[in-house]
C-alpha cells in the first residue's frame, strides 16, 4: 500500500517526456440533467480565496466532487466559465483537520476532493455534473487511474435535495447508457477541509511536474477509452 501511495511522486521523477494532454470535454448528456441547486450558503472556512464582498458571496453556490487526484480535478474545473474558485481538500472522513499524509494512509475515511464555488447565473449545477463525469472513470471502485485506495475514489457530495436529485438523475442516466452499474458514489456532504497550500493550484505552480504526472498516470488515455466519442 505504501508503494501505491508514493506512485504520484515516483512518476514525476521517472517519466522523461510525454505528449501534450488531451483536451477532454463531454458532449451534452441530457438537458434534463441540468438541475440547479438554489442554495447560496458558502461553507465556512472552506474557500481558498475570499469573495470580494458579502453580496457577491451570497449569489454563489458550491459543489463538492472527488475525482482522484485533486490537482487534476482543480485544473479541469477552473477552466469552466462561471466557476469562481476551486479549492483542493479532503471530505467524507472522521478525522478533524486531516493532513495529506494522514489521508493517504486510508485510515481517516477522507476523499481527495475539490470545493467548487460557482455562479449559477453563468453555469448550472447540471453542467458541472457533466464536467465531473467526463473526467472520471465511473467503473473503477479501487480509486482513479494510477492512484488506488479509498481516498482516490470518485464521488459526488451534493448540497440539498436539488443537487442530490440532479446527481442521482445523472448517475441513473449513465448507468442506462452504459448498461452497467457505476462505481461512483453519491455521498452525503460533510465538512470540507482545504488541503495544504502547496496543493492549491499545483498545475499552475508546477506545470512541468503536473503534466508529467497526469500523462504518466494515464488519466486522459483512460478517459478517452471510457467515453470515446461522447467526450
Amino acid at each position: 500500500m505504501g508503494k501505491i501511495k508514493t506512485l504520484r511522486l515516483s512518476l514525476m521523477a521517472m517519466i522523461v517526456a510525454f505528449a501534450a494532454i488531451l483536451l477532454v470535454t463531454i458532449s451534452p448528456i441530457s438537458n434534463s440533467l441540468q438541475a440547479a441547486s438554489h442554495s447560496t450558503i458558502l461553507l465556512s472556512g472552506s474557500t481558498h480565496k475570499t469573495p470580494a464582498s458579502k453580496n457577491e458571496a451570497e449569489k454563489y453556490e458550491t459543489a463538492i466532487f472527488a475525482m482522484g487526484c485533486f490537482w487534476c480535478a482543480e485544473s479541469d474545473f477552473e477552466k469552466i466559465r462561471g466557476v469562481i474558485n476551486v479549492v483542493s481538500g479532503y471530505t467524507g472522513g472522521s478525522t478533524k483537520n486531516p493532513t495529506y499524509e494522514e489521508v493517504v494512509t486510508e485510515t481517516t475515511g477522507h476523499y481527495e476532493a475539490i470545493l467548487v464555488t460557482f455562479d449559477p447565473n453563468q453555469v448550472r449545477y447540471g453542467q458541472l455534473l457533466k464536467i465531473f463525469w467526463s473526467n472520471v472513470d465511473p467503473f473503477d471502485d479501487r480509486g482513479q487511474f494510477c492512484d488506488k485506495g479509498s481516498s482516490y475514489r470518485a464521488a459526488i457530495f451534493p448540497l440539498g435535495n436539488k443537487q442530490k436529485a440532479a446527481a442521482k438523475a445523472s448517475k441513473d442516466y449513465l448507468a442506462k447508457f452504459f448498461k452497467r452499474d457505476l462505481a461512483t458514489q453519491i455521498v452525503t456532504r460533510s465538512k470540507f477541509y482545504p488541503a495544504e497550500d502547496y496543493h492549491q493550484d499545483y498545475y499552475k505552480k508546477n506545470p512541468i511536474r503536473y503534466n508529467l504526472y497526469r500523462n504518466g498516470c494515464g488519466r486522459d488515455d483512460r478517459l478517452k477509452a471510457v467515453w470515446g466519442a461522447n467526450i
